[in-house]
This record gives C-alpha cells, sequence and structure tokens, in this order.
C-alpha cells in the first residue's frame, strides 16, 4: 500500500468528520495514537477534550448551547490494563465492558453498528493499542452501512502485530463534505509517524479545516516502560 501524506490529505478535506490515527514512532520505540473531531453545527462544535485519569472525554464548551448530547457526548480514550482504547463514540465503553469479560476486539463491537443519524449512518470506528512485555501491537475497526442502506451492516477488522517503526494507520469517518455525509471507503491509509509527539500534533492541527476542526487528542507511549506523554488541543474554552 502507498504512503499517503496525511497532512496533504487533510488539507484537501474540508470535512473527513472524525478520524483515528494509530502507529509506531520513527525510532520504533513509542506506541502513537491520535484521534480528532471536526463539526458543521453549533452542537457539534461546541465541545472540548478534557483529560481523565486515563484518557479524554468529550464536554460541551458551553453547557448553555448544547442543545441534543446524543452522538456527540462520550469517552473516546479509555485504557483497560495495558491495552488503549480509541474511538469516536461510545462504543469505547462497549469494548472496554466486553473486553473486560474476555472477549476479543472484534467480538466486543458485534453488538454495535454505525450511527442512528440518518441519512448519513455515519461510521463507527475504533482501535486499541497493546502493549506487553516490550512488544506492541495494535487494531483497527470500522462499522458502516452498505454504501449508504441501513439494512446492511459492514463490519471491517484490520490487525497490525510487530508494527513497522514510523508507520501507522489513519481511519476516518467521511470521505469529504456532502448531504448526506459519504462514508469512508477501503482499508485504513497508510501514514508515517514522526518522533516528536509534538510535530505530530502541530502538523495534524494545523492540516485540518480551520472552520470545522474542534478537538485534537495525541499521545505517544514508551512501549519498553509504558510511559506516557500526552498533547490536547481545543480550538474553544471551556466555560
Amino acid at each position: 500500500m502507498k504512503m499517503l501524506d496525511i497532512y496533504e490529505e487533510l488539507k484537501k478535506n474540508s470535512y473527513p468528520g472524525r478520524g483515528i490515527v494509530i502507529g509506531r514512532s520513527a525510532d520504533g520505540k513509542k506506541a502513537a495514537t491520535a484521534y480528532f473531531i471536526m463539526g458543521r453545527s453549533v452542537n457539534s462544535r461546541n465541545r472540548v477534550f478534557t483529560a481523565t485519569d486515563d484518557g479524554i472525554v468529550t464536554e460541551a464548551a458551553d453547557p448553555s448551547k448544547l442543545s441534543d448530547p446524543h452522538l456527540i457526548i462520550y469517552a473516546p480514550v479509555r485504557k483497560l490494563g495495558n491495552i488503549t482504547i480509541v474511538t469516536n463514540g461510545d462504543q469505547t465503553d462497549t469494548i472496554y465492558d466486553n473486553m473486560a469479560k474476555g472477549q476479543t476486539f472484534e467480538q466486543s463491537l458485534r453488538e454495535r453498528e454505525y450511527e442512528d443519524d440518518a441519512p448519513n449512518y455515519t461510521p463507527r470506528i475504533s482501535g486499541i493499542m497493546e502493549i506487553e512485555n516490550g512488544k506492541y501491537n495494535y487494531s483497527m475497526s470500522i462499522l458502516k452501512s452498505a454504501d449508504g442502506d441501513p439494512s446492511c451492516v459492514e463490519r471491517f477488522t484490520y490487525n497490525y502485530a510487530a508494527p513497522i517503526a514510523g508507520t501507522g494507520h489513519f481511519i476516518h469517518t467521511y470521505m469529504g463534505d456532502g448531504n448526506p455525509l459519504p462514508s469512508f471507503e477501503g482499508e485504513p491509509e497508510k501514514i508515517s509517524v514522526p518522533d516528536d509527539i509534538n510535530e505530530f500534533a502541530d502538523k495534524l492541527w494545523n492540516s485540518l479545516n480551520a472552520d470545522n476542526k474542534v478537538s485534537l487528542f495525541v499521545r505517544y507511549i514508551d512501549i519498553a516502560t509504558g510511559a506516557e506523554e500526552t498533547k490536547i488541543i481545543n480550538k474553544f474554552e471551556k466555560i
């Protein structure tokens, strides 16, 4: 698969929606992930990422402007032992609860499907990063309608064992702006991942559409020690 320039790709797409990146830093020492959200409406733009003990939650920047918390207020990032879960919705909790019961990542999502936001039927995108005894692997998932037909749920899971240094994969919800919004198509796109978290965060943030971008989360985890470094960028401040 050809390496995609994620920064140029984001600059060309005014509305990729929500996106997940998971990969490995160029020096091979860090597991890397990024998650961003965008918005077109007042309700979806009125958000910030707030740090929690193990990840983040979305919150209303101005609670008085929150008209519908459904689909926009959730925990995008949580940790279950040595597993970091990153998703674009409340399926984070589904994965957490079911994996805690011994189910696999893929099994844990069988009870979920695309979002109930007709006519878009926004895909649910998810990923997990597993680090144990100095070894690292990750998986990504997309649950989507069949080309906009809600009668069929398509489920795709991608597993990356011993990921290559400097390489990651990018999956997002929309191919671009539109009414209805066109769902992501194809496999997660292969991208490069730099060593420096600040470089990665700044380049991603600056590549997102200035009007539509809302928040960005980036985390690098030392594969040998488990030490974490996290960067959060919010367009708006919480009132």
